[in-house]
Formats: structure tokens, sequence, C-alpha cells
């Protein structure tokens, strides 16, 4: 991409510097919270699914160091460009990011073990037309086939490794159902409310792969107002267990 198309933001408060599309997927507070959520630890290896210019691994990489990111992106200039990304934050060698397609059946057998997996999968509010060249590769979030990105994710994880997603909340009922039908149990569900009082339009949801709990509805975290509570993680880093 011509450095005309892009644009540098700083998240978690300048500690990850990200150049993205100017326009299309763009990443924010979804990407932030989804890397706050996955409970990772020094050591151990990391796929995400759908990684756009890499917010996400690169947010997670900033409060895990030593972790091993496994990262596939269907978009060939998104791909490069969180590979770029990668390394002017300095986490080259920690980062491979693979052109592929979560659909493709050879793509999930070359999935080494892992211990968590994450995505964002790609949607669109209705209404919202995904602009000039990005137009191809954006769906409505109705269309995402979210077993088949579930099935993905959970394909290498080891017995009571961990899957994350950041859904819109109108589909938390289609991710539960996708989550355990990848084999992924102890779901637990966290609703993000815009401001106290509102509905909640997105969601954070986890499961573990052999996972035998109770699934579980946690408090909400609000994300902006005089009630916020979520300024440590958008801005300082913290971790959102779930």
């Amino acid at each position: 991409m011509a450095c005309a198309d892009l644009t540098e933001d700083r998240l978690l408060d300048g500690r990850v510097r990200l150049h993205q599309p100017r326009q299309g997927l763009r990443a924010g507070h979804d990407a932030v919270l989804l890397a706050a959520a996955i409970p990772a630890q020094p050591g151990e290896t990391v796929l995400e699914a759908g990684c756009g210019s890499g917010a996400v691994f690169l947010c997670l990489l900033a409060r895990v160091p030593g972790l091993t990111i496994l990262a596939v992106e269907r978009d060939a200039g998104l791909a490069a460009l969180a590979r770029d990304n990668a390394a002017r934050n300095g986490w080259a060698a920690q980062v491979t990011v693979l052109e592929g397609d979560v659909a493709d059946p050879a793509l999930r057998r070359t999935l080494p073990r892992l211990h968590h997996a994450c995505a964002n999968p790609p949607y669109w509010p209705a209404g919202t037309p995904p602009p000039g060249a990005l137009r191809a590769g954006a769906t409505h979030a109705e269309a995402v086939d979210l077993a088949a990105w579930a099935g993905f994710l959970a394909h290498g994880l080891a017995h009571r490794g961990s899957l994350t997603m950041v859904l819109p909340a109108a589909r938390f009922d289609d991710g539960v159902v996708a989550l355990q039908g990848a084999g992924c149990g102890s779901l637990a569900l966290l609703p993000l409310w815009p401001r106290q009082g509102e509905a909640a339009k997105r969601v954070l949801l986890s499961g573990r792969r052999g996972g035998r709990g109770p699934a579980r509805l946690l408090p909400g975290l609000v994300l902006h107002g005089p009630d916020a509570a979520a300024e440590p993680v958008l801005r300082g880093g913290a971790a959102l267990p779930l």
C-alpha cells in the first residue's frame, strides 16, 4: 500500500505503533480489548485469524513478552502491512503472518500446536458500505460463518487452550453455538457497554478446548463516560481476565 493510503496510529498510550489503511477495515477499541482478554503467558504460541494490519497481536505482544504469534490474513496487502508493523515495533522475529483463508482445509492442516487462538471476524454495520478496494473482502456480520472461524481457530488448540472472539452483541448466540461446535466449553461472555445504562454493542466470548465447566455471564465493562472502567485496559495495557 502507498504511504498516502495509510495512517500512523498509536495504541496503548503510544506503546504500539500501527500503520493501517486510511479507509476500510481499521483497528480500534475492539482490537485492544480482544488482546487484553487472551490469557497468554510468556513462551506460548497464539494464533490470530483475520489479523488485518496486526493491531490485536501487537497489543498482545506489548503486554506479554516472549510470545510466538502465528497470524492469518487473506488480503495480501494487509498481510504485508501486518508484517511491516511487527517489524516497526521490534517483534518481527516473533511473528509469522500467512496469507490464507479460514475456510481452506489445507491451511488448517498446517497449524502447529497452539496455546491460544483469537479473532475479530470482519463485519460491517448495516447501512455502512465497504469502500472501494476492500469491497470484495468485507462482509456484513450476518454473513460471517462463525462456525468456520471457530473450527479453524480450535483445530490446533491444545487441551484447555483458550479461544477468544470479539463479536457484535447481536451475534453472541451464534458465537456460543460456534465455539461449542468446535469443541470448546467453559464459556465466558463479557458485555461491552458503550456507556452506563446503554445496551452492549460488542461482547467478548471465550472458551476452553475440552472445557467442561459451566458457562458464565460476567459483569459488563463500561467503555466511556464517568463510570468507565476500561481506561486501564485501553490505555494502560492491563489484562482483562475472562
